[in-house]
């Protein structure tokens, strides 16, 4: 009864068929010499067309007489078996071609792709349903299924339980004990493939070979061990391939499903794609001759077997985990340095892809999650410098294109399908305007098509690997594959990318093996293209500030040479500059953030390549004074005052030279540069105006002297900084101020902001306050009677103020502030230069020396604003409390000239609790004094009563809790004796004032 043969007959045979009559297929429509390169190449490479024959094998494994022996049965039906089940296997290599394994009139793996099919889509592509026929016709595809490719091997008979039952038994004894010869590795191959063509008939074959798969795996796995891996004398590797081929025709699959199958894989893989070049091969064999093969076509032989074997795991394979657990097998491979290695593996992937794609039946879920990836290294292996294996890859990509489509009609759903239409319509346009040949050779276009066609994880993918072929420094072409690649990719898939950060990190790391020129302008413009599309924009400068500083070459090579569209430049440049100023706004830590000094360094190689130029003069208001507060914020701290993300210099040394003031300052320089700022530039040199700017204490004379050049020099764009400058003195923090003030201190025509600049005087910072009175005293001429009167309510407040500097300039400002009143406006400010006075009078008395004359001098403006003479005793600058006679004309004056205008006696009062004991002494001393001058009429009128109360009144509201008359009681308890006397002298009046009010001299009109 002869033995059948399902699912393979002619197809295992193909490949080691004896019949001299047997041809070589030629595909239809492929007259070019590419259209049938990939056959040829099989034959060429991988079979054993025209090679010599070698000495025959010293066994005949496949003869009736073996079949007899081991199966049972008449002779007859035997060599039926035989020329069914094994072809012409007999002859392990003979001068017969090798058919590649597939239907060879069938011209659906043409590389032609028929597009007229597709003018139906072009002329309304909304208004029809994709269906299977659709992509079929698109690609060129028949839908010829499974079962009708395969329709000419049918089954030749059942096998005997006999033969089946002998089969069993000698598989059986081999689980039981061990191979050692050749002739038994064959026969136990052979049997068990013989065997695995009775499962869809036989149960007890169908059970006794899932019970035993695990028992199948470890024998396989010895076998393969046992080979060795540099040289290939026997054909048990073939044998091996066969085996595992036939039994997954028949849903047996021995590489899938558990670990030791994986394992199994891998090492199966390993076997044949390591194995020595050809070449190599035949210098072995010259060298020791094995005598039984001819190295060249047994090698052929075996590859050939690998490659239908592989084919045989993606026949049925609807959700395509087949493929992705051979790409995973083949993808180091197809990596490999190794040039025959690579060849192999690519060969082989192209046989798969195509058989795939000649019976793909897909359903849903799709297990193959690596598209991306595939498409990019195929792509990649289309530039490969290896003609050989760019070729079997253009190949495998034009199938690719096939199982893609296909693929993404099966996992669209109706609402996505007009993506899909413009995809395939994108596709059909982009391949008429080139041929095929120069399609496949051309990587960007590749990308152009495939692009359409990838999801944003896909896309992902497809530029990780391709970014990864920029580390192949053995082959520059895949170096320049990559870069057209990914600019291509990028390009064309605008903002449809995924995890950009990941691809940033990538690309930083891969910069500094790139030697290509033209590679690293392609890897540059991609972070361009990634840069200028605002979606992405953040996350790539964020990315990119995340490197320590200062930036090596490589990524100060890419700041400097950003190629952005001149729309696109200063949008760019100003979320750069938002990443600094942003770490102006936070509140103050202890360590300055690192982004600020990562992002001033990134401007400084912006501002140095000049790339984006116009962005920069258009911002360069915001650009010059964000430097300067950074430059203020640095003033004496060092890299170890950063807060310096964890990892970062890990291996790396800092510099102690580096610090942020040092990058602040270079960028600060680089903007006058690139600006054409050269005679501020000058200026600032000349004055060592850069010194100053560094120093804590001369800080505000650098950006005073900065500011005057740009005046002088360039007012148009010192006049656009000055009114930049509005927002940050009323909304910024204190070195916003102060900088910002530090600019006003140079400008004339600011009146439109003397609002903001009022504002700044009652900040709590001290040089904020003084730059702002600096300027009210340039600006203290031209103001309106409103601004001045208000201004000089706010001065009023800050006399007596603890900063000393304050305090006498405030006096200053109040002093000029009078002067400028125009004598229409006199009456409407005489009240606030009489409520001055006492004030003014007894800070004339103050311990610091400047702030003592500088009331005195104000004194003397007010005096005449009043039409007063002072009398000499104004300006002795004794303490009156040694020098009481000079004291009480000096009182004397002043109470008869305020007389009915100023209650002097509340306002001295008022100073009798100053923090400064020269000052509460002179109050209560002329307290004392002043009693003795009180109008007696209005004393006779009010009572004592009055003054007690009127110094509750005012007392109560300054210090609540307290009264005049019993603060007059404290002090007689103060530590400071000569104000216990004082004080004692000043009580003694109030009470002798209560006793006897009538007796009191009134002052002479």
């Amino acid at each position: 009864m002869p033995l059948p043969y399902r699912g393979r007959g002619s197809r295992l045979a193909s490949s080691r068929v004896a019949s001299t009559s047997v041809h070589s297929p030629r595909r239809a429509g492929r007259g070019a010499p590419w259209s049938s390169h990939a056959l040829r190449l099989t034959r060429r490479r991988h079979s054993s067309e025209q090679v010599p024959p070698g000495p025959e094998p010293q066994a005949d494994f496949r003869s009736g007489k073996w079949l007899q022996e081991h199966a049972g049965g008449d002779a007859r039906d035997s060599q039926q078996t035989a020329r069914a089940a094994m072809g012409s296997r007999h002859r392990i290599c003979s001068q017969e071609e090798v058919v590649i394994p597939c239907d060879p009139d069938n011209d659906s793996g043409s590389v032609d792709l028929q597009l007229s099919n597709l003018e139906d889509i072009k002329k309304d592509p909304s208004s029809l349903e994709l269906t299977d026929s659709d992509i079929f016709d698109i690609t060129g595809l028949s839908q010829e299924s499974f079962i009708d490719s395969f329709r000419h091997l049918t089954q030749q008979g059942p096998v005997s339980e006999a033969n089946v039952e002998r089969l069993i038994q000698s598989i059986q004894e081999v689980f039981n004990g061990e191979l050692q010869s050749e002739f038994e590795k064959l026969t136990f191959l052979r049997s068990l493939s013989s065997l695995s063509q009775t499962l869809p008939y036989d149960e007890t074959t169908e059970s006794f070979i899932h019970s035993h798969i695990t028992d199948i795996v470890h024998v396989l796995n010895m076998l393969i061990e046992e080979e060795p891996l540099h040289s290939l004398f026997s054909s048990v590797r073939q044998e091996v391939f066969i085996t595992i081929a036939n039994l997954s025709y028949q849903d047996i699959h021995l590489l899938f499903g558990s670990e030791d199958r994986a394992d199994l894989f891998s090492l199966i893989t390993k076997s044949i794609i390591t194995l020595p070049s050809v070449e190599t091969l035949i210098q072995l064999q010259e060298i020791m001759p094995s005598g039984s093969y001819n190295t060249e076509c047994l090698y052929r032989q075996t590859f050939q077997a690998f490659s239908e074997m592989l084919q045989s795991l993606v026949v049925k394979d609807p959700h395509l985990e087949n493929l992705d657990t051979i790409f995973k097998q083949m993808d180091p491979w197809l990596q490999s340095t190794k040039d025959h290695e690579r060849e192999r593996a690519t060969a082989s992937m192209a046989q798969v892809l195509k058989c795939l794609s000649r019976h793909l039946s897909l359903k849903l879920p799709l297990r193959f999650q690596r598209l991306g990836h595939f498409v990019a290294l195929m792509a990649l292996l289309c530039g490969d410098s290896v003609t050989e294996v760019a070729e079997e890859a253009a190949e495998g990509m034009h199938c690719l294109l096939h199982v893609t489509l296909r693929l993404k009609c099966t996992i669209y759903d109706k609402k996505n399908h007009p993506n899909l239409r413009r995809a395939m319509k994108k596709c059909q346009e982009l391949l008429e305007l080139y041929s095929i040949k120069q399609f496949y050779s051309c990587p960007f276009k590749i990308a152009q098509i495939f692009e359409a066609f990838l999801n944003s994880n896909e896309l992902f993918q497809f530029v990780m690997t391709t970014l990864d072929g920029l580390e192949n420094l053995k082959h520059p072409c895949t170096q320049k594959s990559a870069g057209e690649l990914l600019i291509t990719m990028v390009k064309n898939a605008e903002s449809r990318f995924e995890k950009v950060p990941e691809i940033m990190g990538v690309i930083c790391a891969r910069l500094s093996i790139i030697s290509q020129p033209r590679v690293r302008r392609q890897i540059i413009n991609t972070v361009s293209l990634f840069i200028s599309r605002p979606k992405y924009t953040d996350i790539v400068i964020g990315h990119l500030l995340c490197h320590p500083v200062p930036y090596d070459r490589h990524l100060a090579e890419l700041w400097r040479t950003l190629e952005v569209e001149l729309p696109s430049t200063t949008w760019i440049l100003w979320r750069l500059l938002r990443k600094l100023q942003k770490c102006h706004n936070e509140p103050t830590h202890e360590k300055m953030a690192y982004v600020a000094v990562a992002a001033t360094d990134a401007l400084y190689e912006v501002f140095v390549g000049n790339r984006l130029q116009a962005a920069t003069f258009r911002l360069f208001p915001q650009l010059l004074m964000t430097l300067l507060i950074q430059i203020h914020h640095s003033i004496g701290l060092t890299m170890s005052d950063v807060a310096v993300p964890s990892g970062l210099y890990t291996g790396q040394e800092m510099s102690s030279e580096v610090t942020p003031l040092c990058f602040a300052i270079q960028a600060t320089k680089s903007l006058l540069l690139r600006t054409l700022c050269w005679q501020e530039f000058n200026i600032m040199e000349k004055n060592k105006g850069w010194t100053l700017l560094e120093g804590k204490e001369c800080h505000l004379q650098g950006v005073s002297l900065l500011a005057n050049a740009l005046l002088e020099r360039n007012h148009l764009l010192a006049q656009k900084v000055m009114y930049l400058l509005v927002p940050l003195l009323n909304r910024g923090n204190d070195k916003h101020k102060l900088t910002s003030a530090g600019f006003f201190v140079e400008r004339e025509d600011i009146r439109s902001l003397l609002p903001c600049i009022l504002d700044l005087l009652c900040e709590t910072d001290e040089k904020i306050v003084l730059l702002a009175i600096q300027i009210l005293l340039q600006l203290v001429g031209t103001m309106d009677f409103t601004t001045l009167t208000a201004m000089m309510k706010t001065l009023f407040t800050l006399f007596g103020d603890v900063r000393s500097d304050v305090h006498r300039l405030s006096m200053t400002l109040f002093g000029a502030s009078i002067k400028s009143v125009k004598y229409t406006d006199k009456k409407g400010v005489e009240n606030q230069v009489l409520d001055s006075l006492v004030p003014l009078l007894l800070y004339s008395q103050d311990e610091n020396d400047a702030v003592a004359e500088e009331s005195r001098q104000v004194l003397t403006i007010c005096a005449q604003f009043l039409k007063w003479k002072l009398p000499q005793e104004v300006y002795c600058k004794d303490p009156w409390y040694i020098s009481p006679s000079e004291a009480g004309t000096v009182c004397k004056f002043f109470g008869k000239k305020c007389q009915g205008k100023v209650n002097l006696l509340a306002q001295t009062l008022m100073f009798s609790k100053n923090a400064k004991l020269p000052i509460r002494r002179a109050a209560v001393l002329f307290v004392g004094l002043l009693l003795k001058y009180v109008d007696c009429s209005e004393l006779r009128t009010k009572g004592t009563d009055w003054i007690e109360n009127e110094i509750i009144s005012i007392d109560l509201h300054l210090q609540p809790g307290f009264c005049g008359h019993l603060d007059l009681k404290a002090l007689l308890h103060d530590p400071e004796p000569s104000l216990c006397i004082i004080a004692s002298q000043a009580l003694f009046r109030v009470q002798k004032v209560g006793a006897e009010p009538d007796s009191r001299q009134s002052i002479p009109g």
